[in-house]
């Protein structure tokens, strides 16, 4: 069954756990005795409505507390024509970092708009990353309606705004939806008191929207994160490297390069599930025996021999930074994508992002939480990627702060 992953975003207050729980709690996609918990909690909130949709992903009794969602809450659910998984992010400025994060995985963004403020800067602000991100589809879910009497006019007038905003930072697929969360108003259900919309609720939207994977090429992708050495008396020679293919197809004979060593040798044997297996595709697991008997780590790739990620120790890319603590020159890091792990600094920063007109601005060599940056990351053995736009899966890496073990930025190449 097909998979789409999203990720809502918006001010504090538009609705984005509300709209969520609406989506499940109509959808029958929770459960009885969930049901029963979500109604006995709701009592202590105070809401006038029997149950509060939004505690389906407010997971955290201080988020409850606060009113507020602080970090990235996934849900799972499926209907009979589609899977799904969901990151509810915050819609706090200072956490931006947290919708970096869910949106980096993401093939659509539903981004939320109350329809009594319309466009506003965090609005412009989500749009941006989602931009950065090349994020495929975008929804603009115009949600509570009803506060404004279910208005066409007011629906228009911020699609007209909308359009003209996505046309300058490049998003090209942008789809708008009314709604009305806490009522169902076209979530699950079309409504009649927002007649004048003639397309399809929320749902039917989620399972039939076609997203565009075309930025993600096939070229086979394999990252080593455990050599498999028994040295057993039955397997004195047994030598496997285990991982998940992260995209394309190898199959057994197949010429490959490990990287970043640059060694050539060939695929003699494929396992999968404790069986040998011909060939395996995107996402499975697998073990790879070589011919050869190679010096390879956990970490290296393994690639065809006629399609070559590009190899440096030197890197351009946008991040995102994460922590409370500002950057300061001459920090060092450990750069982490997947399963490869080394030693990395900031070189140089280019440019901060400004994330209301997507301009670049001069940069002042700091770096402080949530702000989106151009820089140049030099590290101490190579790294293997696709450029993000091609392949989110090797294009992605973490900074890790070498003495706290905290993880400070995200970034894409």
């Amino acid at each position: 069954m097909d998979l789409l992953r999203f990720f809502t975003a918006g001010n504090v207050d538009d609705g984005k756990s509300t709209l969520i729980g609406r989506l499940l709690y109509d959808s029958e996609s929770i459960s009885t005795d969930i049901i029963e918990t979500l109604t006995r909690q709701s009592k202590t909130t105070g809401e006038n409505t029997s149950i509060d949709l939004a505690l389906l992903t407010d997971g955290l009794r201080a988020e409850r507390e606060q009113g507020i969602t602080i970090d990235v809450a996934y849900k799972y659910f499926s209907t009979h024509k589609r899977k799904f998984i969901i990151a509810d992010t915050p819609g706090h400025a200072q956490y931006t970092r947290n919708m970096f994060t869910g949106a980096s995985t993401a093939q659509l963004a539903i981004i939320l708009v109350d329809a009594r403020n319309g466009i506003t800067d965090q609005t412009k602000r989500h749009s941006i990353i989602s931009a950065t991100l090349g994020i495929p589809q975008v929804l603009l879910c115009i949600n509570k309606m009803d506060l404004v009497a279910y208005s066409e006019e007011r629906f228009n007038e911020i699609v007209s705004e909308y359009q003209l905003f996505s046309r300058l930072i490049g998003l090209n697929k942008v789809d708008f939806i009314p709604t009305s969360a806490l009522g169902g108003d076209n979530v699950v259900y079309s409504s009649e008191r927002l007649n004048w919309y003639d397309g399809m609720p929320l749902l039917e939207y989620l399972e039939t929207v076609e997203v565009d994977e075309s930025k993600e090429i096939e070229d086979a992708r394999f990252q080593v994160q455990y050599v498999i050495r028994p040295q057993t008396e039955a397997l004195h020679d047994y030598r496997g490297y285990a991982g998940s293919i992260l995209s394309g197809e190898f199959k057994v004979g197949d010429e490959v390069v490990i990287l970043p060593s640059g060694l050539q040798t060939r695929i003699a044997r494929m396992e999968s599930n404790l069986k040998d297996v011909a060939f395996a595709r995107k996402n499975q697991p697998v073990v790879l025996h070589l011919e050869d008997h190679l010096d390879i780590s956990r970490g290296d790739t393994i690639v065809p021999k006629d399609a070559l990620p590009r190899t440096d120790k030197s890197v351009e890319a946008t991040i995102c930074w994460m922590d409370n603590a500002s950057f300061s020159a001459g920090q060092k890091f450990l750069l982490q994508q997947n399963s490869f792990r080394t030693k990395a600094v900031i070189r140089e920063i280019h440019s901060k992002i400004d994330i209301h007109s997507f301009k670049d601005l001069e940069s002042d060599g700091t770096l402080g939480l949530n702000e989106l940056a151009k820089v140049s990351v030099k590290t101490a053995e190579a790294v293997s990627y696709d450029p993000f736009n091609r392949l989110a899966k090797t294009g992605a890496f973490i900074l890790i702060n070498e003495n706290t073990n905290q993880t400070v930025a995200a970034g894409v190449i």
